[in-house]
C-alpha cells in the first residue's frame, strides 16, 4: 500500500510518499480500506515536532473507509461496515489503516464516506467546545476566530441553533460570506480593523461571553480584551503560532476571566463519551441541520502542497487526502 510518512521532523518537505506492506490487524483491531483521510493542524504539529511523534510514523489523525480485515476479539465490527474514526495517530495519509475497534464509529447510511471523514476530528472539536468546555447557551455573544475554517464553519453553525449570537474573524470578504452563510451574524476583518475595538463597537461596550480561538498568538491579547467580566477564553489552536506565556494576573485585571486550553482526547475519554459526540454529528449531517465544507481534495503524493495551503491560510472548510 502507500503511505505518506515523516521521516524526521520539519516542514512540508517531511512529508514522502512511500510504498509499505499492507497492515494486518492484530487482537482488537481492525484493518480499514481508506476513502479519505482528513487534514489538520495536528498533522502539521507532529510533522513540525511540536508534538513529538516517535519517527518514523505515518501521517494523519482520522479518515473513513470500509473494514477489510478484523482482529482477534473484535465482536461488533465485520468486513465490508463502514466506519469512521478521529483522533487516533497514524492513520489517515495512507490507503489502508489499523485502528483499535475502540476508537471506530458506524457511519450512517446516506452520510458519504468522504463526509464522514471530513466531519470527525473537527465536528467532534466543535461539539465539545460549545456543549462542554463552554456550554453556549441563547442570548450569548460569541467571537469564533478564523470563522471560515473547517471548525470554524461548524462552530458557527452550532452556535447558531443553540440561539448564540456569533461574531466571525476572517481574512478576506469571500471568507466572510462563507462564514455569514454558515451562520455568523457578524463578520469581522481582522486584518483592516482592531479586532478588539470592532468587537467592542458591535457589542456596545459589554463583550462576549466567549471567545472560540484556535488561530493562537496573533489574537490571543485580543481576546482577552473582548471578553467580558467572567468570560471565557477558549483557545483550542495555535495556527497562527503558540502564545507566549502569561501571567494570571491579566486575567484578574481584565474581569475575572477564565483561560481554558483543551484537547479532544480529554474530552473523548470514555466509548460512550466518543459515540455521543460522534453519533450527535453524524446525525445532524444525515438529518440536514448541519453542513460540511469540503474546501479541498488531495491525492497522497500531493500532501505537501495540502500543508502548505493549511499553514499559508489559502483554504476554507476542510481538507481532505484521497488515496
Amino acid at each position: 500500500m502507500r503511505a505518506v510518512i515523516v521521516e524526521e521532523p520539519g516542514g512540508p518537505e517531511a512529508l514522502t510518499l512511500v510504498e509499505r506492506e499492507t497492515p494486518d490487524p492484530g487482537p482488537g483491531e481492525v484493518r480499514v480500506d481508506l476513502a479519505a483521510g482528513g487534514i489538520n493542524f495536528i498533522d502539521v504539529y507532529q510533522r513540525e515536532g511540536r508534538y513529538p511523534m516517535e519517527t518514523p510514523f505515518v501521517g494523519g489523525n482520522e479518515g473513513a473507509g470500509v473494514v477489510s480485515a478484523v482482529g482477534e476479539g473484535v465482536e461488533d465490527i465485520a468486513v465490508g461496515d463502514r466506519v469512521a474514526w478521529g483522533m487516533t495517530p497514524q492513520t489517515g495519509y495512507a490507503e489502508q489503516a489499523v485502528v483499535p475497534a475502540a476508537r471506530l464509529v458506524p457511519v450512517p447510511d446516506g452520510i458519504e464516506l468522504e463526509v464522514a471523514a471530513a466531519a470527525m476530528l473537527q465536528g467532534m472539536t466543535a461539539h465539545y467546545l460549545v456543549n462542554s468546555t463552554f456550554e453556549a447557551q441563547e442570548g450569548q455573544t460569541a467571537v469564533v476566530t478564523a470563522a471560515a475554517g473547517g471548525v470554524g464553519l461548524l462552530l458557527c453553525q452550532l452556535l447558531r441553533d443553540k440561539g448564540v449570537r456569533v461574531i466571525g474573524t476572517v481574512g478576506s470578504e469571500e471568507k466572510g460570506e462563507l462564514a455569514t452563510a454558515h451562520g455568523a451574524s457578524d463578520i469581522v476583518l481582522y486584518r483592516e480593523v482592531d479586532l478588539a475595538q470592532e468587537v467592542d463597537r458591535l457589542t456596545d461596550g459589554e463583550g462576549v461571553h466567549v471567545v472560540y480561538d484556535g488561530v493562537g498568538k496573533d489574537t490571543f491579547d485580543a481576546g482577552i480584551q473582548m471578553l467580558r467580566p467572567r468570560g471565557m477564553l477558549v483557545l483550542f489552536g495555535a495556527a497562527s503560532g503558540a502564545v507566549p506565556p502569561v501571567d494570571p494576573m491579566v486575567l484578574n485585571g481584565n474581569g475575572s476571566l477564565f483561560l481554558t486550553r483543551p484537547t479532544l482526547g480529554d474530552y473523548l475519554a470514555t466509548r460512550e463519551e466518543l459515540l455521543w459526540r460522534a453519533g450527535d454529528i453524524l446525525g445532524a449531517i444525515a438529518d440536514g441541520s448541519l453542513e460540511i465544507s469540503i474546501g479541498g481534495r488531495y491525492p497522497l503524493a500531493d500532501a505537501q502542497r495540502a500543508h502548505e495551503d493549511l499553514e499559508g491560510g489559502r483554504t476554507t472548510g476542510k481538507l481532505l487526502l484521497i488515496p
